[in-house]
């Protein structure tokens, strides 16, 4: 969910903190991407016919080619994704948990009355809410991600917060997610859209955490108590406080517990033994593995085992995937030659002479000693 309406806030007082670019304007960039909701994103999508993409077995594999496809797309694009997944959620996310499978429930029930009625698009869209992220769709995308040479992190908690830790610490560039509460977690750099088919023709959206807090004249405490008060995953929000007002509240009192002191209660009911505090402090010091403990290396992929488990495990089509192995290996070829072109483009500007250069110059200077008699005598 991350944080209710955060980038529309963003849109209306930090504008500038916010613009679109393009895919190819990242070239040479790393990326942290969430995985879990790449995943997602897989698993609610379907084909034309309507129907999920499964193997032989009937198993669901529509995580695998849209992993596959979406990973070999960033690459040739100039993009070194490093996927991050998620590791135990935090205990207070539990009453966030217990939410949406309340709502999974409710879906459930209506699913199987649209099934009698035969409601085609509500069973659709029934079927889409009751998709969720197994362990074994995880493990089939690292198992995945393994055999294509790109690397993953298993985090302890949240992606999230994984990924932003990756990006202040100067590991990768950004955190490509749809999650708002990246930046929340401190991340530098966030990419929405990023993750996106290119049948979406939507443009990536990038927001930089600095701007954000100049132009809206927050400190970084200020941005996460306004996160919190719009609405989290870790704690419930004060009813009645919208957007608007969330803002207004933060710069004038600059704190929850000063507006607690001045909020009329009648008018905006605090919930009760509410943990703003608790979320405050999962934000500013998160669960993560320290980055520098973690080695972000991408290699060549493995086409036999990509064969292997994609084709004589998961029934895709072997042809595709080893065009698509070729595709993973020529965008390795190029990235490396596109740094190596800008590497040499810089160093011609600010290098020295050159040595033929050099050269040239000392044998000027040696004439130059000549025509002074230098190491010349006449002869008697």
């Amino acid at each position: 969910m991350g944080i209710h309406g955060l980038s529309k806030v963003l849109g209306d007082y930090a504008p500038s903190s916010t613009k679109e670019n393009d895919i190819k304007n990242y070239f040479g960039r790393k990326v942290a991407i969430d995985a879990s909701m790449s995943i997602y994103q897989f698993l609610i999508a379907v084909r034309s016919d309507g129907s999920q993409l499964t193997n032989e077995e009937g198993e669901t594999t529509s995580h695998l080619m849209g992993m596959f496809y979406r990973t070999i797309r960033m690459l040739e694009n100039g993009i070194k994704p490093v996927y991050v997944f998620d590791g135990k959620p935090p205990d207070m996310k539990a009453g966030e948990l217990s939410k949406r499978k309340e709502k999974r429930d409710e879906a459930q029930k209506e699913l199987e009355k649209a099934e009698e009625a035969g409601d085609e698009e509500n069973i659709d869209k029934l079927n889409r809410r009751l998709v969720k992220v197994t362990k074994q769709h995880n493990d089939d995308c690292k198992q995945l991600l393994k055999l294509m040479g790109v690397p993953y992190v298993e985090a302890p908690c949240e992606a999230e917060a994984q990924c932003s830790a990756l990006v202040k610490a100067g590991k990768v560039y950004a955190t490509g997610t749809e999650d708002m509460d990246a930046l929340t977690f401190g991340s530098k750099v966030l990419l929405r859209h990023l993750t996106f088919s290119e049948a979406r023709k939507m443009p990536i959206k990038e927001f930089y955490l600095d701007r954000v807090l100049s132009e809206m004249n927050f400190t970084m405490d200020e941005f996460i108590d306004l996160c919190i008060l719009l609405g989290c995953d870790y704690c419930e929000s004060i009813k009645g406080i919208g957007p608007k007002r969330a803002v207004e509240l933060i710069r004038q009192y600059k704190n929850i517990e000063t507006i607690l002191k001045h909020l009329d209660t009648k008018k905006y009911p605090v919930p009760e033994d509410w943990m703003y505090q608790e979320a405050r402090r999962l934000f500013q010091e998160p669960e993560v593995t320290d980055p520098e403990e973690l080695e972000l290396k991408w290699s060549d992929p493995d086409e036999e085992g990509l064969v292997e488990f994609m084709v004589t495990q998961k029934s895709f089509n072997e042809e595709r995937i080893r065009n698509g192995v070729k595709k993973l290996m020529k965008s390795r070829q190029g990235t490396t030659q596109g740094r190596l072109d800008s590497f040499f483009s810089v160093m011609s500007k600010t290098s020295t002479p050159t040595a033929a250069k050099r050269k040239a110059e000392e044998q000027k200077g040696n004439a130059k000693k000549k025509g002074k008699g230098g190491g010349f005598k006449k002869p008697k």
